[in-house]
């Protein structure tokens, strides 16, 4: 029987459909299903449904952020259909789950429903919210063992090739389905809350699982039991052996990518088919990216009556997560220090409603927007709209405070439209992103994880990296539509295309043997062929 199934546990997916996401990871895991979908790949990947999305705000009169509840865009049931409901045991408990399945070809993901009783089903209403501590705990043991049940009984082991289990929650999955032995552990945060610490007395109770230890760190979990655990880019490998020195021999990394059929922009793609890749001059992409901008402008007069004016001028963004590492404070204090009305600004991301500075940033974006009628907020900020966003812009700020970033792909979304990027040297950026030829880096390139809240050298090199981020953007932004704009455009996309390409990811994860037997016999048919 050939065990050829691949199966990541992930606690969200971003679908285009849907919301049951929050962030960068959900994003990662929606572009690898659709690229492996498209391979016709038996792919499944398991995660919670989330019947009120993740959090929507609303704004008091003094720009505060108020947290709602997110109504998906669709009736679930339109889109999932439905499996036939199991039972799994939590906190001692009779708790049916119900699969939901989005199928693409041969590739689904299944969404697990906790449908009674009523407090488990509350547990997973929403992603990353809970009213408390037990609630994340009994949250992630639901799907720990709701993933292990559908593998054992509706894939089979027989079939599986792979499980790769995406963040240190879904860890749990090895001690709900032990008898499987080749687990892979993704981490992909440096943080410490990509490292979340379970009561051992709980794991015991659900899972038998023991340690002398009253507290065990889910991240150790992981590495131990995992054939390998992947980093998600080279600086995030080194980062991650050194917080996990004891199991260094088992970290190794390979390097997120974005689906650029889904990311890059309609009239990129035409023209990329049309020309080749290689074919392209500067002022084929320009005009490329003349209707990108178009539609970047027609999504903005949504939110603030802006008009054409911007369409000849350069357009900045910054729009990721709005959490302090990320350092939103970097572009809106440029917008108070440079004015430029000439510029458009458009910020935005969501902030946790646990992030009180993630909350703080929000506030400040939505002061901005009011007071500044080249700024917009794009407080509800998702797939749909960064499809249009991240594609029509003019630059990309990418800012993360150095070693926090695991990996980004705003940057790589970016780059594979032929846009450039003001980065900080963090993640895959270091990888990638070459000064002065597809964009400007600024700041250290900080190779040890500085606690941003403790440390004073933080606020120290904060100044030097701000100093640094406004020069390179202001030089950005005054090369805007001129011969070295447009060769460093082409530059992104040329020297950037391949290697951001989710496939290039995937090949890495899964096809590697494919790759080698392929790359094998061309070599054998160049050597046979004559000269």
């Amino acid at each position: 029987m050939a065990k050829d199934v691949i199966v990541s546990v992930t606690p969200e997916i971003a679908l285009d459909e849907l919301y049951s996401y929050a962030g960068g990871l959900g994003v990662l895991e929606g572009d690898k299903f659709y690229a492996m979908a498209r391979r016709g790949a038996k792919y499944y990947v398991i995660t919670l449904l989330y019947r009120h999305g993740y959090i929507d705000y609303t704004f008091e009169e003094d720009n505060t952020p108020v947290p709602r509840e997110q109504e998906q865009p669709i009736e679930l049931e339109t889109l999932l259909r439905p499996e036939k409901e199991f039972v799994v045991k939590v906190k001692g408990n009779n708790v049916i789950a119900r699969p939901w399945i989005y199928d693409r070809g041969k590739a689904k993901v299944v969404f697990m429903e906790a449908v009674c009783p009523e407090w488990a089903r509350r547990y997973s209403e929403q992603a990353y919210i809970e009213n408390c501590f037990e609630e994340n705990i009994y949250k992630y043991i639901f799907l720990a063992k709701a993933a292990a049940t559908y593998i054992r009984d509706y894939i089979g082991l027989d079939n599986v090739r792979n499980i790769d289990l995406q963040e240190a929650y879904t860890v749990l999955v090895m001690l709900a389905l032990p008898e499987f032995k080749q687990y892979r552990f993704i981490t992909h945060t440096p943080g410490p809350w990509g490292h979340p610490v379970y009561p051992t007395a709980v794991l015991g109770e659900e899972f038998g699982f023991g340690s002398p230890d009253p507290y065990v760190i889910l991240t150790k979990v992981g590495m131990e039991r995992a054939v390998v655990t992947y980093a998600v880019s080279a600086k995030h490998e080194e980062i991650t052996k050194k917080t996990f020195k004891e199991y260094s021999e088992k970290i190794s990394h390979i390097t997120n990518g974005v689906d650029v059929e889904r990311w890059q922009h309609p009239a990129l793609k035409q023209l990329i088919a049309s020309k080749g890749l290689d074919n392209l001059a500067e002022d084929d992409v320009w005009q490329a990216h003349a209707q990108a901008k178009k539609d970047f402008i027609n999504m903005i007069k949504a939110y603030k009556d802006i008009g054409d004016k911007y369409l000849d001028k350069p357009v900045i963004v910054w729009l990721r997560r709005n959490t302090r590492y990320k350092r939103p404070y970097f572009i809106a204090r440029f917008i108070e220090e440079n004015g430029l009305s000439d510029v458009l600004f458009v910020v935005g991301g969501k902030a946790h409603p646990r992030d009180t500075d993630g909350l703080m940033y929000m506030k400040e974006f939505h002061r901005l927007s009011k007071q500044f009628p080249n700024v917009v907020h794009i407080y509800d900020y998702d797939v749909v709209k960064a499809k249009v966003l991240q594609a029509g812009a003019d630059i990309q700020t990418f800012t993360p405070f150095s070693g926090w970033e695991a990996s980004g792909t705003s940057f790589m979304k970016s780059l594979a439209n032929a846009i450039p990027v003001v980065a900080s040297k963090d993640g895959a950026v270091v990888e990638v992103v070459q000064h002065g030829v597809n964009g400007w880096l600024f700041g250290e390139d900080l190779r040890d994880l500085i606690n941003i809240y403790t440390d004073p050298k933080a606020q120290e090199i904060d100044e030097k990296d701000y100093e640094e981020f406004s020069k390179y953007l202001n030089e950005a932004i005054n090369i805007y539509g001129s011969e070295k704009y447009k060769s460093m455009a082409l530059s992104a996309l040329k020297t950037s295309y391949k290697f951001v390409d989710i496939n290039r990811t995937l090949n890495e994860f899964y096809f590697k043997e494919e790759q080698a037997k392929t790359s094998q016999t061309i070599s054998k048919e160049e050597k046979a062929s004559p000269s």
